[in-house]
């Protein structure tokens, strides 16, 4: 049964939904105002082991049950259609509490960086006018997301205290812009054997495992098969990417090791010495550097194309879009005056169009970033990254989107294998005084990098994540009125 009584509890009356938001045949709860800071509630209920379902349990047990869902058993996309038909239909009939919680609508997900950036991604597909800005539960083993806009790495309290402290932080939260990134590979269509992308893992629903383009797809090429897919944080190839494999897939076939956050972080750390991820330069041969496997170019400016000169020592690169990496690292740091005007580089804004692109020789190199001021080898900041794969360097290498790593195969007959990033669009993410993600349009940050207008081309038009595929406004209701 829905709480009604939650309403008039003080301060839960702030978040709380009546049920005929939800089902308008209902009747209309006697509310004693209307809400603050009304909030939808996503969780995956399977991630930090016990922690999700007990969350879930709390959270219903706080707010009305209809504004709390298992991502286990509800898409976030059918939610958010059904929610946003309701509220459009009952503005349009001059509802008051339609129109105020259209306007200060919030959403919480709980779960780790693939859950948040599935709810992001939703967001960024359904291309509402007045969209509604997020806030991070971290639940899983690196939360960079929630660790970037400061609601923590460490997995939360689920008691009731717990999360009424995190409610009212998300009340008294900024709003703050995120860049989305869109990404392709092509190949052309192998002589022999098969070149898809393998994902023996089972990845979220936001397209953090390349989909392959339908033919109607503008991005289709003939004689080439092409898969899509998008991301918020990185895009890492090379090691790193291959000791997340390894560990994801030792997670998938002894998941009941995996129930504990500290024992996740250990048994990360094992495996980064197993796969020789502190010894790579003895352990792993040349074909494995960066520089061997791909060519790799940059765009700064629109239209311009330069190659980005990688050091033969580099194993591993992450190009990012958060100054958040490996559970709350910043891998570029903060670039000194000297470099910003040798090199042109920024600091890592989160909103400014740009990737930081950063390598890596091994483990000890990364160790770096325990120290203060400690960075990895800056390559450059990009707006568009095109990486092309050079024939005969490997039968394969390891990616990773976001957390999720795959193990990618490179047919050996073709020179053709190409990855490009480049940016998608924006969404509103909700951020704590202070926190470590930055925005180029703060007038308090050290060094500000103009954004150049129309920046997203014509040919980013209309391209999305694919993670509300099943978003569809019905022909009564008037999509122009969603604002």
């Amino acid at each position: 049964m829905a709480s009604s009584e939650s309403a008039s509890n003080d301060p839960l009356k702030e978040f709380y939904i009546p049920d005929y938001i939800f089902f308008p045949s209902s009747k209309a709860d006697p509310l004693s105002g209307v809400p603050t800071c009304p909030v939808i509630v996503f969780i995956n209920s399977k991630s930090g082991g016990q922690l999700g379902g007990d969350l879930l349990v709390t959270y219903r047990s706080l707010l009305n049950k209809n504004q709390v869902y298992d991502l286990s058993n509800e898409s976030p996309d059918n939610v958010l259609r059904n929610l946003y038909i309701t509220l459009e239909k009952l503005k349009l009939s001059g509802d008051k509490l339609a129109i105020n919680i259209h306007e200060k609508l919030r959403l919480i997900v709980a779960g780790g960086d693939g859950t948040a950036g599935w709810l992001l991604s939703v967001v960024c597909d359904l291309k509402l006018s007045h969209p509604p800005p997020i806030a991070t539960v971290p639940l899983g083993t690196g939360n960079n997301l929630p660790f970037a806009f400061g609601w923590g790495k460490k997995n939360p309290g689920t008691d009731s205290e717990s999360v009424i402290s995190f409610l009212n932080k998300v009340k008294k939260a900024d709003e703050m812009k995120i860049d989305s990134w869109h990404i392709i590979l092509r190949m052309k269509v192998p002589k022999e054997g098969d070149c898809e992308p393998i994902a023996p893992l089972e990845l979220p629903h936001s397209l953090h495992a390349f989909h392959r383009v339908a033919a109607s797809d503008e991005l289709n090429k003939e004689g080439c098969h092409t898969f899509r897919g998008g991301f918020w944080n990185y895009f890492s190839m090379g090691m790193d990417a291959q000791v997340s494999y390894a560990f994801h897939s030792e997670r998938k076939l002894h998941p009941e090791k995996f129930k504990n956050q500290l024992v996740n972080q250990k048994t990360y750390a094992k495996l980064g010495c197993t796969q020789g991820w502190f010894s790579a330069s003895l352990v792993h041969p040349s074909s494995r550097n960066i520089a061997q496997l791909a060519k790799v170019k940059i765009m700064k400016s629109t239209g311009e194309w330069q190659d980005l000169n990688i050091p033969s020592y580099i194993r591993s690169i992450v190009c990012l879009n958060l100054p958040s990496f490996s559970g709350g690292f910043n891998p570029w740091g903060t670039p000194n005056k000297k470099k910003i005007r040798d090199r042109d580089l920024t600091p890592p804004y989160v909103d400014d169009g740009l990737l930081e692109v950063v390598g890596f020789r091994d483990a000890w190199h990364g160790l770096v970033l325990l120290a203060p001021n400690g960075h990895g080898t800056r390559l450059g900041q990009a707006r568009r990254i095109k990486f092309e794969f050079r024939k005969g360097a490997a039968r394969e290498t390891f990616m990773r989107i976001d957390g999720e790593p795959w193990k990618q195969p490179l047919p050996v007959d073709d020179d053709t294998v190409v990855v490009e990033i480049s940016a998608l669009g924006q969404v509103k993410m909700l951020a704590v005084e202070n926190c470590k993600a930055k925005s180029v349009y703060d007038p308090t940050t050290p060094v500000r990098h103009e954004v150049e207008e129309g920046d997203s081309s014509d040919e980013e038009e209309g391209r999305k994540f694919g993670a509300a595929d099943t978003f569809r406004m019905p022909d009564e209701v008037d999509i122009s009125h969603l604002s």
